[in-house]
C-alpha cells in the first residue's frame, strides 16, 4: 500500500511522535510511505531569505533501523502569518502533485488547513481519507481570534472523513461534538517500544554527566516546553523549598526555555534546574533512566491538555518510572489509580508530592506497577490495528 501523510509540523527536526512510529513500522512491513510536512521551526532558525524552496528528503529513519520514509516539504513565505497563507497554496499544489506522481492508495491528515485540502483532493480522486487526532489543534493556534476558524475547518473535515482516529476516549467525545459520525471514529492509544524503553538501561552515565549525585532525587520532563506545561511553576516551587537534593532534569526546547533559564540565574539554581535542551531520540531511554520520578505537570486549566494522551507518558512508565501528573481528564481516565501515576491539583504541588513519595518509600513499587501497565501497549500491536484500519477504509471506499 502507498500511504500519503499530511501534517503541519516538522517531521525531521521534532522528536518522534505517534505518526513516526506508525509510518516507519509500516515501511518495515513493505508499505511505501510519503509525508508532506511543514517547516514549523523556521522562526527559530537563521533566516536565509524570505522564501524557502521545495525540498525532498529520502530514506528518513528516526526510530527503526532500515525504515524508509520520504518527506516532501513545500516552500513557504518566511514572514509571520504569510507563512500559513502561503501554505495553503504550496500544500494544495503538492497534494495534487503527490496524488498524480506517487499515486497513494490512502491519505491520512494530521493538521487543520492542509488536512482540509487533502480531504478535498481525496474526494476529487476517489481516494479514502483518514483524519488522525492526537490533540485539539485549534487550541494551539497562537492568535486566539483564529481559533474559531480553525475549529470550523476541523469540523468540516471531520464530517466528511472516511475514518477518524483519536488517541483517547475523551478525544472521541470531543470530535463527536464537532460533528464526527460516531460510527466512523476509532480509538488508538499511543504505543511503546518495550525493547527500546527497557528498565534494565542504566542512567548512571547521564547522572554523572549532569552532576547528579547518588542520593539526589531527580525529577524529569521531556518534550516541547510550552508555558502551559507547568515547568516554570514546578521550578519556582523547588527553589522555594530549598531542597538541594532535588534535581529537575528538563529535556527539550520551546516557549518556556527562556523563563526556566531566568529562574536558574535569579535563584542560583543551575545545579538544580538542569536544562539539557533538545536531545536525539536514541538518547531518551538513558535520560529517563537517570530519573527517579517523571512529570506531566501541565496547567489543568489548559484545554489543550484535557483530551490527548502524550506519547511520553508511555515511555516514562515503560522505563519503570512513576509519574506525577496534574489531574488531566484523559490521563486520569486512561491510567486511573494504582498504575504508576499519581495526581496533584496544581504544578506547584509536585514538590510536596515528591517528598511524600520519597518519605513513604513508594517510588520503586509505583515504578513496577507502571511498567506492568504499559506492557500491553507495544507498537507492534498498535501498528497491527492501524494497518487493519487502513485496509478496511480502503476496501470500504472501493465498494
Amino acid at each position: 500500500m502507498r500511504l500519503l501523510i499530511i501534517q503541519e509540523t516538522d517531521w525531521i527536526q521534532r522528536n518522534p511522535l505517534q505518526q513516526h512510529h506508525l509510518a516507519e513500522m509500516l515501511s518495515l512491513r513493505g508499505h511505501e510511505i510519503r509525508v508532506i510536512d511543514y517547516e514549523l521551526l523556521w522562526r527559530t532558525q537563521e533566516k536565509k531569505g524570505i522564501f524557502s524552496r521545495r525540498q525532498t528528503f529520502t530514506n528518513i529513519c528516526k526510530i527503526y533501523n532500515n525504515a524508509k520514509v520520504t518527506v516532501v516539504r513545500p516552500g513557504i513565505i518566511k514572514i509571520p502569518w504569510l507563512d500559513y497563507i502561503s501554505l495553503l497554496f504550496s500544500h494544495h499544489g503538492e497534494i495534487a502533485r503527490q496524488i498524480k506522481e506517487f499515486k497513494p492508495g490512502i491519505i491520512v491528515g494530521m493538521g487543520i488547513l492542509n488536512s482540509y485540502l487533502a480531504l478535498k483532493a481525496a474526494r476529487k480522486n476517489n481516494l479514502p481519507f483518514i483524519y488522525y487526532w492526537m490533540d485539539v489543534l485549534h487550541w494551539l493556534i497562537p492568535f486566539k481570534p483564529f481559533q474559531p476558524l480553525g475549529k470550523f475547518i476541523e469540523s468540516r473535515t471531520l464530517r466528511q472523513a472516511d475514518k477518524i482516529i483519536v488517541v483517547s476516549d475523551r478525544l472521541k467525545e470531543f470530535v463527536t461534538k464537532l460533528g464526527a459520525p460516531p460510527e466512523r471514529i476509532e480509538v488508538a492509544t499511543p504505543g511503546i517500544s518495550l525493547k527500546r524503553f527497557n528498565p534494565a538501561i542504566s542512567g548512571e552515565t547521564v547522572r554523572r554527566q549532569y552532576g547528579i549525585k547518588k542520593d539526589d532525587v531527580t525529577l524529569f520532563f521531556m518534550g516541547w516546553l510550552y508555558h502551559f506545561s507547568g515547568l516554570e511553576k514546578v521550578a519556582l516551587e523547588m527553589v522555594r523549598t530549598k531542597r538541594e537534593n532535588i534535581k529537575f532534569l528538563i529535556v527539550g526546547d520551546g516557549d518556556a526555555f527562556d523563563g526556566l533559564q531566568r529562574i536558574q540565574k535569579e535563584h542560583g539554581a543551575q545545579n538544580q534546574i538542569i536544562l539539557a535542551g533538545h536531545r536525539p531520540y536514541e538518547e531518551i531511554p538513558g535520560l529517563i533512566a537517570a530519573a527517579d520520578i517523571c512529570l506531566l505537570p501541565a496547567d489543568p486549566t489548559a484545554k489543550i491538555m484535557h483530551d490527548g494522551l502524550p506519547g511520553k507518558i508511555f515511555e516514562y512508565l515503560a522505563m519503570q518510572k512513576p509519574m506525577i501528573a496534574t489531574k488531566l481528564p484523559a490521563v486520569m481516565r486512561e491510567f486511573g489509580e494504582g498504575n504508576g501515576v499519581v495526581y496533584v491539583e496544581r504544578p506547584q504541588d509536585v514538590i510536596s508530592k515528591t517528598l511524600e513519595l520519597v518519605s513513604t518509600g513508594q517510588i520503586e513499587k509505583l515504578g513496577l506497577k507502571a511498567r506492568q501497565y504499559v506492557e500491553n501497549y507495544d507498537w507492534e500491536k498498535i501498528t497491527d490495528q492501524f494497518e487493519r484500519t487502513l485496509e478496511e477504509t480502503n476496501n470500504e471506499r472501493q465498494t
